[in-house]
């Protein structure tokens, strides 16, 4: 039997030349076999009304019946409709494919990290996202105009190779207090809220619950119960996290302009106001309030259970533990 790492049935917006702008994909399925893989072997590219009417049959046949009803309603389109298959988890080659993995994470059909997003940059133009729907940055000037002579005016919210997620899928169970600082390819798990100063970047997200009033960067995943306090930072991929994959274990507390560029465990605190990077000094202290040894915080990355602060006087981080010190030392010095 086939089988498909996604699939996609979306509706395109194009310049005056024809060139894709942007896709929509209201039923994307990832993970498909059985059955309907087979039946979805080999449907790629532009359908017109008639090959979505067979396969909209074709559909029902094997009890798909909320696909077969899109296939039907897609015929009556405007615009183009593409078929965009994703046979292996392989890094996008055309933009369709681009927007159907974007839109497969912030559906929560995948998590961030499930599908290959190698390239993606190259594949994104970058355009005015308008109250009428994408357009080419060549052609605004002329749509502005357009739209005065008419008595009305052209909104452009953003110019960015990203649109917001909430004009391509909202998921059940969230609050977005301001939807333009949530970026198509972000995961928001039920029980998120997203406050007015929050942003949640693609291939990122939070298990959920939560409450996100900080930053979250592309590549950077928040456990459940953990909450971002405001104007905090994480360190994504794309902001000088590298090749390591920062994350926020279950029930944390990053605190108010606090910032983190290490993986954390669970039930850990960061202090207001303090950034802790890899490469951050810290003294490790026992339940004396006793400094048991000094180390690069990547020492702690994943570890639970514990407090980053500063001391009142020096300034110095200081990390405190519920482990006892004998305990401690036998966690520092594991992998050594």
């Amino acid at each position: 039997m086939s089988s498909l790492h996604g699939f996609g049935l979306g509706i395109v917006s194009e310049n005056a030349q024809g060139a894709v702008l942007d896709t929509f994909y209201p039923l994307p399925v990832a993970q498909v076999s059985g059955e309907l893989a087979n039946v979805l072997a080999g449907v790629s590219g532009r359908l017109d009304a008639a090959q979505l009417g067979e396969l909209s049959k074709a559909l029902e046949s094997v009890g798909d019946s909320a696909g077969a009803e899109l296939s039907t309603q897609l015929g009556s389109a405007d615009c183009g409709v593409v078929a965009t298959p994703l046979v292996e988890n392989t890094p996008p080659d055309s933009l369709e494919e681009a927007y159907l993995k974007l839109q497969l994470i912030s559906h929560r059909l995948m998590k961030p990290h499930q599908t290959n997003l190698g390239g993606l940059f190259g594949l994104l133009p970058n355009v005015a996202w308008t109250d009428q729907g994408p357009v080419d940055l060549r052609e605004l000037p002329q749509r502005q105009l357009d739209a005065r002579l008419k008595g009305a005016v052209l909104e452009v919210s953003s110019v960015d190779k990203f649109p917001k997620m909430t004009n391509y899928v909202v998921p059940a169970g969230v609050r977005i207090a301001h939807t333009a600082r949530v970026r198509l390819g972000a995961y928001l798990g039920e029980g998120t809220t997203v406050m007015h100063e929050g942003f949640i970047n693609f291939n990122a997200g939070t298990e959920g619950p939560g409450m996100i009033e900080g930053r979250i960067s592309a590549g950077v995943w928040v456990g459940e119960g953990s909450d971002l306090g405001g104007g905090c930072s994480t360190m994504g991929t794309l902001s000088g996290g590298g090749d390591i994959v920062i994350s926020v274990g279950k029930e944390c507390l990053i605190g108010a302009n606090a910032g983190l560029g290490i993986p954390l465990g669970d039930r850990c605190t960061i202090e207001a106001g303090l950034f802790v990077t890899a490469g951050t000094k810290v003294n490790v202290l026992d339940e004396r309030g006793d400094t048991i040894e000094t180390v690069s915080a990547r020492t702690l990355s994943g570890r639970s259970d514990l407090l980053f602060r500063r001391h009142s006087s020096t300034g110095a981080v200081q990390c405190l533990t519920n482990k006892s010190a004998i305990e401690l030392n036998e966690m520092l010095h594991a992998n050594s």
